[in-house]
C-alpha cells in the first residue's frame, strides 16, 4: 500500500471518529460505568428468557414437535435478545472507539 493510501486511510478513520464523537457524545451525557448496569441487566434478562423458553419447550414436548404458536414465542424471545444484544454491542463499540466519554468509577 502506498504512503498516500495509508495517509488517506488514517485521515478517513480520524474523520469517522471525530464525526461519530461529535454526533453521539452529546446525546448521552455524563456516562458512568454504573449507567451501563441497566443495559447489561436488560440483555441478561432477555438471554435468560430465551434460554428458559428453550428448556420449557423441550421439556413440554416429549417426542412431539413444537406448535407454530410456541415457535413464534421462541422466535420473539430470540429476536428481542438479539436486538438488545446488538444494541449493547453498539454501545460497547462507541465506548471503545472514543465516541462516548466514560468517567471512572469508585469501588
Amino acid at each position: 500500500m502506498s504512503t498516500n493510501n495509508s495517509r488517506l486511510l488514517l485521515e478517513i478513520n480520524k474523520t469517522i471518529k471525530d464525526i461519530n464523537r461529535e454526533v453521539i457524545n452529546p446525546v448521552i451525557d455524563d456516562l458512568k460505568c454504573e449507567d451501563l448496569k441497566p443495559v447489561i441487566i436488560m440483555v441478561a434478562r432477555a438471554r435468560a428468557a430465551y434460554l428458559a423458553e428453550i428448556f420449557t419447550l423441550a421439556n413440554s414436548l416429549g417426542e412431539g414437535s413444537p406448535t407454530t404458536e410456541k415457535l413464534k414465542r421462541l422466535q420473539h424471545l430470540r429476536v428481542s435478545f438479539e436486538e438488545l444484544s446488538k444494541g449493547a454491542q453498539a454501545l460497547e463499540t462507541a465506548i471503545e472507539r472514543g465516541y462516548l466519554d466514560v468517567e471512572g468509577h469508585t469501588d
